[in-house]
């Protein structure tokens, strides 16, 4: 049996019942588009009605070809006549087949409100859903004292190492250099007063209190934060997320409570290198650029030291942890499945992480020095 040949190039005819009527036929697609342009330039003037119900096959190409030839003639789009089962894609791309201009950016005092009141409902949105994963993820963690097997210890040991081993040497060094900086800093200004002596106990205090858990967390939340979402976000696009949920495991215990413990063991590590680095750069200081003996700088430094300024340090740590925690986590499991989502996403976390911990830091000092502590 013979097949029946493929071959059926675009054509175009006038009805010869109303000359003011083309008729189409063939194939309009992408095949014959230099066929299509040839016989789209041939038409003839004084067409009022594009009759295209004996096209074979039609394809965007075809349909696009069709548009630019009636936007050409300023013929009405209306003015066609399709087979129903081409009527989807007419439509579709009829839609976005013009180069609409982009409107212009209204700059007016209306206008800034409106995007003002959308960023502030934004904003409150992202945080009732951080409060809601907050009970959320609490809950699961006061569920492991009742189903300990539910921990992931080796998943848990892991991120510990990725969030505190790994960044000792930065956060250690960084630590050191702003110690260092503070104490060039307080002697430039105590100099005039002849008290540059008293540049240790501005070191001191200032790491014990504030520089050292806020060093460590701003570290934790650019390096960290953005990695949880990276890692996260990226399972989410491979589905991977999906793929616990079927196998009927909870994500949450698989993926956000390792990362939240490892954060809430580490940072106080951490923290507590950081004031360490910090007092040795403030001594190198005193040391080699102050005239301040280093042993006179650590008699004086004891002296300073008060266990309660370690304290308040300290008792930061688990909360600014768990804040940059769940942030990370969060974003990640937010990602919409595309690049340009997680992108988007990894950047939120970051700034808000830091923007938060900034935030916390400020809060808390204000209400130890209320409480005079």
């Amino acid at each position: 049996m013979s097949r029946a040949p493929n071959h059926h190039p675009p054509s175009a005819s006038p009805d010869p019942g109303d000359p003011q009527v083309l008729r189409l036929g063939g194939r309009w697609t992408l095949r014959f588009s230099a066929e299509i342009g040839e016989v789209l330039r041939a038409v003839p003037d004084g067409i009022a009605c594009i009759d295209a119900r004996a096209v074979d096959r039609l394809d965007s190409l075809g349909v696009l070809q069709l548009l630019r030839c009636a936007d050409r003639r300023g013929l009405a789009f209306d003015r066609f006549r399709f087979r129903d089962e081409h009527q989807a894609l007419i439509t579709a791309i009829e839609d976005v087949h013009d180069d609409r201009p982009k409107g212009r950016r209204d700059t007016g005092f209306t206008a800034a409100l409106e995007r003002l009141g959308r960023a502030i409902v934004a904003n409150a949105r992202e945080v009732l859903a951080l409060v809601a994963f907050l009970g959320e993820v609490l809950v699961k963690l006061l569920r492991l004292l009742k189903e300990p097997r539910r921990l992931r210890m080796t998943a848990t040991v892991h991120h510990m190492e990725q969030v505190g081993l790994d960044a000792v040497p930065l956060v250690a060094l960084l630590s050191f250099m702003v110690g260092a900086v503070i104490a060039f800093l307080g002697a430039t200004v105590l100099a005039d007063f002849g008290a540059t002596v008293y540049v240790v106990q501005l070191v001191t205090i200032a790491f014990l209190r504030e520089f050292g858990v806020l060093l460590a967390a701003i570290l934790l939340a650019g390096r960290t934060a953005s990695a949880f979402t990276a890692q996260i976000g990226m399972m989410v696009n491979r589905e991977e997320v999906d793929a616990i949920r079927v196998l009927g495991l909870d994500p949450i215990d698989l993926l956000v409570i390792p990362r939240v413990l490892a954060l809430l063991a580490m940072l106080p590590l951490l923290t507590f290198i950081a004031m360490i680095a910090g007092l040795l750069g403030g001594m190198t200081v005193g040391a080699l650029a102050l005239d301040i003996p280093a042993a006179a700088y650590l008699t004086r430094m004891q002296d300073t030291m008060n266990i309660h300024h370690f304290v308040v340090g300290m008792a930061k740590a688990p909360f600014f942890a768990l804040v940059i925690a769940l942030i990370g986590c969060l974003e990640g499991l937010q990602v919409q499945g595309t690049a340009q989502s997680l992108g988007e996403r990894t950047t939120s976390s970051v700034v808000q992480a830091i923007s938060l911990v900034i935030v916390l830091d400020a809060l808390a000092a204000l209400w130890f020095m209320e409480i005079n502590f």
